[in-house]
């Protein structure tokens, strides 16, 4: 894990009041929470498996992959 907290930021952070130390608080859990919320799924490995099943041709395999993209990242509701 690289050093998050260098000299400089601890310095800043020396230095800030209670409303700007509770800002860079919320920014760093923001930041925490955005990482935290994507999915790390290989779509196109997903997309093998899935064709690699009997049975699941091309319109099914598609139909599934845009209910798993849709729920793993509601926000981008495109298959690639």
């Amino acid at each position: 894990m690289a050093e998050f907290l260098d000299r400089a930021l601890y310095r800043k952070i020396k230095g800030m009041n209670r409303k700007a130390l509770e800002s860079l608080i919320q920014e760093f859990y923001n930041m925490g929470k955005e990482s935290a919320e994507k999915p790390d799924v290989d779509m196109e490995a997903l997309k093998a498996e899935i064709s690699a099943i009997k049975g699941i041709g091309a319109t099914r395999q598609d139909e599934i992959l845009k209910v798993v993209q849709r729920r793993l990242c509601p926000s981008e509701n495109t298959v690639e």
